[in-house]
């Protein structure tokens, strides 16, 4: 067998990163994307373009950068998640820190249109109720870790390993 043919029978897996930005009042920014049916909310981000060579952090400052107009340097990456697909391969979700957020950085905030209809502020606390619960688990998890100062959150679908051992 042949190295391409090698290659083209490995299993396959998706990528996508996003990035958590925060306010002064440590509120996080969701976006609100107009292509899903469950009306839930999302962290701006998306696919990582990796047959063109792109990185996930790469990935998560293009991502936001278009889709909310703000090219920021990341901070440090606060969780990896496999997350199992029905109708598709399992996708690895990579979220970084995008930091506070001042006023005039949300000033700037301008959507892409084509993918996005909201923008807002949300307590951590209120989250939940805009956020599929995978997502809601991600982001607690990434949080967790930026506050305890440690390296990024381990996870699937959102539980870390000491909540897959309790299951």
């Amino acid at each position: 067998m042949d190295y391409a043919t090698y290659i083209a029978g490995l299993p396959r897996v998706l990528a996508g990163a996003g990035v958590i930005f925060r306010d002064a009042e440590d509120r996080i920014l969701l976006v609100e994307p107009n292509y899903r049916r469950d009306g839930k909310w999302i962290l701006p981000g998306g696919t990582v373009e990796s047959d063109e060579g792109e990185t996930p952090r790469q990935a998560a400052r293009r991502e936001a950068a278009e889709e909310i107009g703000l090219d920021v340097a990341l901070g440090p990456l606060l969780a990896v998640d496999w997350v199992p697909g029905t109708g598709r391969p399992p996708l690895v979700s990579y979220l970084y820190d995008g930091g506070v957020l001042d006023e005039a950085q949300l000033a700037a905030i301008r959507l892409q249109e084509a993918e996005l209809t909201a923008w807002r502020l949300v307590a951590q606390d209120e989250a939940g109720s805009y956020l599929a619960a995978d997502m809601q688990r991600r982001i607690r998890a990434a949080l967790g870790a930026l506050a305890a100062g440690r390296g990024a959150a381990e996870l699937e679908d959102g539980y870390g390993p000491a909540d897959l051992r309790a299951r």
